[in-house]
């Protein structure tokens, strides 16, 4: 059977399961080579420090960590351009869907690859250089678009979105492009009303429909619960979580 659980500013809101039991299961084949978890929603919306929760909270050197805007293209296409002139790195269109596709691949059947690295001060794909990454039993792999290609879901054993309020997910992006990304406030500000707001309207939240878990600001209980199930897969065995509805105020408030 399966379950989908929606948790907000850590409150689950929305469950589809029976009135009194809540159980968070995962069925694992011990068959499964790598198990890799898609962690999708907006920017600024907190992917990657989520994803590095798990990481911290398991401190194990199989598992891993892979940023889909590593795979950006090398150079974005005329046919990717704003009305402005400006490529647009919000869109679908903006990465290279052959490469990633077929390096999750590799990493699902449990060998390395050699990631791009992309350096967002020159926005361009640097062509001397690759980030080993596994082989390892599991893969967390965060990005703006990790949940839209049907083809990628199909290789994600556990899909989660970070649903996060507009305002919050700019001032992130703004106080992080201007300083780590050497970005002038002028362009930022820009970039998100030209590109950045309609494509996370268009093309991010629509991928919401495909997560097995959605979460909110407050991601600290979303985090314990996959690292809970992540730390069973590396032993080896699957995970159930099973609590009562009058003990939710314990775990999720």
């Amino acid at each position: 059977m399966f379950y989908l659980i929606t948790i907000l500013d850590c409150k689950i809101i929305e469950k589809k399961i029976s009135p009194n039991i809540i159980s968070f299961k995962f069925s694992l084949s011990l068959e499964i080579i790598m198990f890799l978890v898609g962690i999708a929603g907006g920017s600024g919306s907190g992917k990657t420090t989520f994803a590095k929760k798990i990481v911290n909270n398991i401190k194990s050197t199989e598992v891993a960590l892979l940023h889909m805007d590593s795979y950006y293209l090398p150079s974005q296409p005329k046919s990717n351009y704003t009305s402005s002139g400006k490529p647009n790195f919000d869109h679908p269109d903006a990465f290279d869907w052959e490469l990633l596709k077929f390096h999750l691949e590799i990493l699902k059947s449990g060998e390395a690859i050699q990631s791009p690295v992309y350096n967002f001060n020159k926005s361009l794909r640097e062509p001397d250089k690759t980030l080993t990454i596994g082989p390892v039993k599991v893969v967390l792999f965060e990005g703006i678009f990790s949940l839209f290609s049907q083809q990628i879901r199909e290789l994600l054993d556990v899909k989660c979105f970070l649903q996060v309020d507009a305002d919050i997910r700019f001032t992130r992006r703004l106080h992080r492009d201007v300083h780590e990304r050497g970005r002038s406030l002028e362009s930022v500000i820009s970039q998100y009303y030209d590109t950045v707001r309609p494509m996370y309207q268009k093309f991010l939240d629509p991928q919401r429909q495909f997560a097995d878990f959605i979460i909110g600001e407050e991601t600290d209980n979303a985090a314990l619960i996959l690292t809970s199930h992540v730390s069973a897969i590396l032993m080896g065995t699957t995970s159930e979580i099973k609590f009562a509805d009058e003990n939710l105020s314990g775990l999720v408030q």
